[in-house]
């Protein structure tokens, strides 16, 4: 079938539900929500025979709706309506949800219902929550829609609030006054709970140091305790706030009187502030016992050693990346025969931090510093000689990220997982991370141009089929860890490992007498130095509004393939 998306951004669920489509031999097809006209433009020129709206923030207007089947993906069970249905959940804290796909209707979420899937509704983060469970979900509904849908006999169920089957209800949009946390009263879990069900957007309203800003990535702590709303520690990023029975971590805060209206990992928009609150270290980044706040941790079993780095958004600064080095080499340094690099639940990586870059007092030099700190160490997993490495991608991966986790031996994805292994939608930027030396090998001249070029998402299974990816493991998280820590500790004991390094080490060798990485690296940086100072601004401006969440004004033609000048309708020709 032919279907269209119409959706607010090209997110992660729906680069989720394009792909699954694609694989699935649709037609598919994307327009953002711009305008009326835009998206009835859409239509006309695409001709759907299904619409799909993953992600709205508005309804679909009357000239669309009355005319086609418009699919509407809600965060929300059955009989839940409203644009607060995931914020409301978690900051009751529901032990389940789900979400309904139900069919556009003159009333908002009201229409019948094609599919609802549920889940358990684990105690995380709103745009953690998002990313797995509602987009698991979701998948899972869509895909069992579009079957009902193209069956022909289907008819979806009006929704019956008489029904008991109806558990949801019209919930209004949650604002600050419902969000707002009584340091004096709250306990962790209750400010946990109401700083997760804001993460992403919009934050929780509140104050530090007596200046307005907006919380964002919250984490319990179970040891430290103080004065309940007193700061009492700081780590690396990340400031800990006392509540009436424990303590929260906040990991990222937006200031409301800054120059910078973005988000920032909290001690550094509070740079001057953080100085007076008692720095509170980790001994190294072994796991700890206790939750805490943590954004490196290592743990050994059977021979291997595991590296988590769980960065916000899978953004990598300097700092993050000097520090992730660092735990390497430590790493490397160990008793064990193989490293496993498991990045976050959410994200492996996403390369160059922007928001820090769109911070710093000369953006291009930070750019220059941040790529160059990626790059040493993509350089230590490519040269690493001693270990067997092993990528486990379990969460989104996305341009430097994606080629990062090529550096290492292994690439094992988890199914469900998305990568992007492309740089050009920001401004045309050329990449690093020695992406000219890892890619062709694995894909051919012809795959790396057109993943370079398509600028579309990359699953596991896909991934697998073109050579970048080594493995598609299951798609639950708790199942892939499993199953990762089982190969992972296979290889490690397996008979012929020491020769298989030493294979590795000599195929390092000969390509370094051949081409060494210093060329690979410095005829990379030529082209990203070309981006960060010179004379074209498109990096600098494609960043700017990335950061500053700019609205969109068109839909990539990448994506709206419908408006290609050569785009026929299956079963016709061009006129003459």
């Amino acid at each position: 079938m032919r279907v269209l998306f119409l959706t607010h951004t090209f997110n992660s669920l729906t680069q989720r539900l394009f792909c699954e489509l694609v694989e699935r031999g649709h037609a598919v097809s994307i327009e953002f929500d711009i305008a009326d006209s835009v998206a009835e433009e859409a239509v006309a020129l695409f001709r759907p025979d299904l619409i799909v709206a993953p992600y709205l923030r508005r309804a679909i207007p009357e000239s669309i709706w009355r005319r086609h089947t418009c699919l509407i993906v809600h965060p929300g069970i059955v009989g839940d309506r409203g644009p607060s249905a995931l914020d409301w959940a978690i900051q009751e804290q529901s032990p389940e949800w789900g979400v309904t796909v139900l069919q556009a209707e003159a009333e908002m979420d009201a229409g019948p219902i094609w599919a609802e899937e549920r889940f358990p509704l684990r105690v995380a983060k709103k745009s953690s929550l998002y990313r797995n469970e509602v987009t698991e979900a979701a998948t899972r509904g869509v895909l069992k829609a579009v079957e009902r849908f193209a069956a022909g006999n289907f008819v979806p169920t009006p929704l019956n609030y008489e029904s008991p089957a109806v558990q949801g209800r019209l919930r209004p949009l949650m604002k600050q006054m419902d969000r707002a946390i009584d340091w004096s009263r709250d306990t962790t879990a209750t400010v946990l709970a109401k700083i997760n069900a804001a993460d992403g957007f919009p934050g929780i309203a509140d104050t530090l140091f007596d200046q307005p800003c907006h919380l964002f990535d919250a984490c319990a702590e179970s040891i430290l305790k103080g004065e309940a709303g007193e700061l009492i520690a700081r780590r690396e990023t990340a400031i800990c706030r006392a509540t009436v029975d424990g303590a929260v971590w906040i990991g990222h805060v937006k200031r409301g009187d800054s120059v910078h209206p973005f988000k920032l990992p909290a001690t550094l928009a509070f740079a001057d502030e953080c100085t007076k609150v008692p720095e509170v270290a980790l001994d190294g980044c072994w796991a700890q016992q206790h939750a805490t706040w943590q954004d490196i941790r290592y743990e050994e079993a059977q021979h291997v050693g595991f590296l988590h780095f769980d960065f916000t958004n899978g953004a990598m600064g300097t700092q993050q990346c000097q520090r992730l080095l660092a735990a390497y080499r430590w790493a490397t340094a160990r008793p064990t025969k193989v490293i496993v690099l498991m990045g976050g639940r959410d994200f492996w990586s996403n390369g160059v931090h922007l928001n820090l870059i769109e911070a710093a007092e000369s953006p291009a030099d930070e750019s220059w510093a941040n790529i160059n700190a990626i790059d040493d160490l993509a350089e230590a997993i490519i040269s690493t000689g001693s270990h067997l490495t092993i990528a486990a991608v379990q969460g989104n991966c996305g341009a430097g990220g994606c080629f990062l986790a090529r550096a290492a031996d292994l690439v094992w994805m988890r199914d469900g997982a998305l990568m992007n292994p492309h740089y050009k939608n920001m401004g045309n930027l050329y990449g690093s991370e020695y992406w000219t030396y890892l890619l062709p090998p694995r894909v051919g001249a012809d795959g790396a141009r057109a993943i370079m070029q398509n600028r579309l998402p990359l699953t596991a299974r896909a991934g697998v089929a073109n050579g970048f990816v080594d493995a598609c493991l299951a798609s639950d998280i708790a199942a892939f860890r499993v199953d990762v820590a089982r190969r992972a500790a296979e290889l490690a004991a397996a008979p012929d490992l020491d020769g298989r390094l030493a294979a590795k080490r000599e195929k390092r060798a000969a390509d370094e007498a051949q081409k060494p990485l210093s060329q690979y690296r410095a005829e990379e940086l030529d082209h990203m130095r070309r981006n960060f100072y010179g004379f074209d601004p498109s990096y600098h401006v494609a960043r700017f509004h990335f950061v500053h969440k700019s609205p969109q004004s068109w839909t990539p033609r990448h994506l709206a393939q419908h408006r290609d000048l050569g785009w026929v309708v299956p079963g016709e020709e061009l006129p003459a």
